[in-house]
This record gives structure tokens, sequence and C-alpha cells, in this order.
């Protein structure tokens, strides 16, 4: 089993953490622990309430979304240092939007995410820090859809000639 020791000190090898001072880490570590899951295991589904933030430490995590007419659709194989359920903190998603397995056994930082929220709310240096990471994971997400639907708009345009 993990302690919190063990927590905190998992959290200062994080780059997302860097900035954060070793009575924030605590904080953090106090709404944290270490979970495993083991290959082909669901860590959460598409359409389940929103409820935690995870950390990949080690291992892979497919994050796979259904396509109408087409079924699960891989979208994005997340490891180590990749965050996976990042849309707990943002308030207008309701329910997550992909569904996440791991790929091989894998060890997840798991940091509940009203507590996370409340923590960012309470502390604006651990906000500030929190959501400037979290707009570059929303941006590369996003470039890395644009890039993904381009390249199924070439396959499919090849396939149509």
């Amino acid at each position: 089993m993990v302690n919190q020791t063990d927590i905190l000190d998992i959290l200062t090898t994080i780059p997302w953490f860097l900035d954060l001072n070793k009575r924030q880490l605590e904080a953090l570590a106090s709404i944290s622990s270490v979970i495993e899951v083991k290959a082909g295991q669901m860590i959460f589904c598409e359409g389940d309430q929103l409820d935690h933030m995870y950390i990949i430490l080690e291992g892979e995590v497919g994050v796979d979304m259904s396509v109408p007419t087409r079924g699960q659709a891989r979208i994005y194989v997340a490891e180590p240092l990749d965050i996976i359920g990042w849309s707990k903190l943002t308030p207008v998603i309701r329910q997550r939007i992909g569904t996440t397995t791991a790929i091989k056994n894998s060890r997840l930082l798991l940091i509940q995410g009203d507590e996370l929220q409340s923590l960012c709310d309470l502390d604006n240096h651990v906000g500030y820090i929190i959501y400037r990471r979290l707009a570059n994971i929303v941006a590369s997400n996003m470039l890395m859809t644009k890039l993904q639907l381009l390249d199924r708009i070439l396959h499919s345009s090849h396939e149509l000639a």
C-alpha cells in the first residue's frame, strides 16, 4: 500500500506540480491515492459521472469514444505523466466523454475531483498552476483531434477516388 509520504514523493517527480511548495504538495497528497489497473480493465466509461482526475505513473491507457455507425474509436493512448479525466475540472462537462481502458498493467495517481476543485478555489496559486497546465492539455488535445480528423478526411477521400 502506498502511504502519504510515498504520494508526496511521487508528486515531486511530476512536472505539473514543480511550482507548488511543500504545504501545497502535502494538501494535494492528502486528496490523492495510487491505484493499479490490470491490462484490459476499464477505469471509467463514456457517460459516467465525473469523479476523479488521473495521472499515469506507469503503463498505457487507451481512450476511446463512441462514434455513430462506427462503434468505439481509439482517440488517444495515454502514457506515463499523461492525464486522463481532466474534464472533471471543467464545469460545463457533466459526464465522461470517453472510455478509458488499461492497455498494459498500469499505476495511476488518482486525485479526488471535488477536493481538487476545492483546493484550487481555496489556494489561488494552486488553482492558477493547475488550470494553466489544464489549458495546455486542452489545447494539445484540440490540435491532436484536428490532425486526426484531417487524416481521416484524407483517407476517406482516397477511398472515394
